[in-house]
């Protein structure tokens, strides 16, 4: 990431977009944005961000599912493998937020909202979805799956109820030969927990023993026979879930084509509806774009800052003046002043709006800065050096479609030599043709602005 978006806080921006995003998909879209050096895809994606406002305006939050792992499910099902009652039901809930989703969009075709007739590249799955929402619940396969398997179950249930009876019958008629008065459990089979001299008393398996050996615990003959009938069913309604999971599976995967675009569709309005709810957050407007090498901002705020706290900002470069100028006592807001436009300036080239009542902002190929403390210890590097160092790499960058923003320009050193090299700096950035932000304590500065008409004093 550029280091300018680091100083400016557009990463910060960037990772709070992302954190309103639902999909992997478009909080990855998000944290790669820049801003636009094609005029017409800038507009476009202002258009996209003011669209996707209104429809938050108009209907509210839209239904955006998170897709959390949805691709890979529908490959899994395309290549054969089955899916499970999980991963079937999360497929389920996406297919629903679809249907949701373009329900909602509907309500913004009326008012002719462009980003609404999104909703024509989605496709509601509704058979898939009543399918999956009829067999499975809770992420278990429903008895009502099929007619098959709510017959098998039924049939268990029953099975259960005869060997838990059938055991407690004997338990009860053989109670001299019982070391405790009720049946167990060992390794999955029901047993009466039988006196060790008892043993020929009872017919049956010894499934297990005590820890001293005084007391067997025996599978019954009769519960055993009963078992046997269990487990045989137990494997037909193994049989008959994983029937119904195939099929279901399948149905997925005949759909993989409209459930790509659904997708496609979904992770694109999921990255504009970002948008919109951070404009909509941030009371932001849609700012208007120029390639005349203007920016004019009225009633600006710094996004970073609490709107109580903050003191808006009017500006305004380029019309008369490529170069401003800011001279001030400490903590006098020169520093956040330059960051907002620059900040701004940034948000509005990457299609975002901006906070403020009005902007007009131009176009930049590049924007650079020089903001804070830059001492660098591996490089031995005083704060002085560090700040030369990286305006001299400024200065190699700079052309006429460049914004430029300098902090403390020549503070560090020697007050003589520090103007001296303010004013060098300042001549070369006028005669690039780029709009330059500067702030300075240098009076001398203040004088030299004076006698270029194209820079203002501020």
């Amino acid at each position: 990431m550029n280091k300018t978006y680091e100083t400016l806080g557009y990463t910060n921006i960037l990772n709070q977009l992302a954190e309103s995003a639902n999909s992997m998909q478009a909080k990855e879209m998000i944290r790669e944005m820049k801003p636009f050096l094609s005029e017409s895809e800038l507009r476009k994606h202002l258009r996209d961000t003011t669209q996707a406002r209104k429809m938050l305006d108009l209907a509210g939050v839209p239904p955006i599912p998170s897709m959390d792992g949805v691709e890979e499910l529908i490959q899994k099902a395309v290549k054969g493998d089955m899916l499970y009652p999980e991963d079937l039901e999360k497929i389920g809930s996406f297919l629903a937020a679809v249907r949701r989703l373009r329900d909602y969009l509907k309500k913004g075709m009326d008012q002719q909202i462009g980003i609404a007739f999104y909703g024509e590249n989605l496709t509601a799955m509704e058979d898939v979805e009543e399918e999956i929402g009829r067999s499975i619940r809770g992420g278990k396969i429903d008895d009502y799956a099929s007619g098959a398997l709510r017959d098998i179950r039924r049939e268990l249930m029953m099975l259960e109820e005869k060997i838990k009876t059938k055991a407690e019958a004997i338990l009860k008629s053989q109670k001299s030969c019982m070391a405790e008065n009720f049946i167990v459990t060992r390794n999955g089979q029901i047993c009466l927990p039988v006196k060790k001299e008892c043993k020929g008393k009872i017919k049956g398996t010894v499934v297990d023993r005590s820890a001293t050996g005084s007391t067997l615990f025996i599978e019954p003959e009769q519960v055993s026979r009963l078992r046997e009938e269990y487990d045989m069913a137990k494997l037909e309604e193994d049989g008959e879930e994983r029937r119904i999971l195939y099929e279901l599976t399948g149905m997925v995967a005949d759909r993989e084509e409209t459930c790509s675009e659904n997708i496609k569709t979904v992770i694109k309005l999921d990255f504009m509806f970002a948008k919109g709810r951070m404009s909509a957050e941030m009371n932001a407007v849609e700012p208007s774009i120029n390639t005349e090498r203007r920016i004019s901002i009225k009633k600006g705020r710094h996004p970073m800052l609490k709107k109580e706290e903050c003191v808006p900002l009017d500006f305004e470069i380029g019309k008369r003046s490529r170069g401003v100028i800011i001279t001030g006592p400490n903590t006098g807001g020169k520093t956040v002043s330059i960051k907002t436009v620059g900040l701004l300036s940034l948000m509005a080239g990457s299609g975002l709006h901006v906070p403020c009542e009005e902007a007009d902002i131009c176009m930049n190929c590049q924007v650079l800065c020089d903001i804070g403390d830059g001492q660098n210890m591996e490089d031995n590097l005083s704060t002085f050096s560090a700040h030369i160092t990286r305006i001299l790499e400024i200065l190699k960058r700079v052309n006429g479609e460049s914004l430029i923003i300098l902090d403390e320009l020549g503070s560090g050193t020697d007050p003589a030599e520090g103007m001296g090299i303010a004013i060098a700096i300042l001549e070369q950035l006028r005669l690039s043709g780029c709009l330059f932000l500067v702030t300075t304590h240098y009076p001398e500065v203040k004088l030299y602005a004076e006698k270029h008409e194209e820079i203002v004093n501020a």
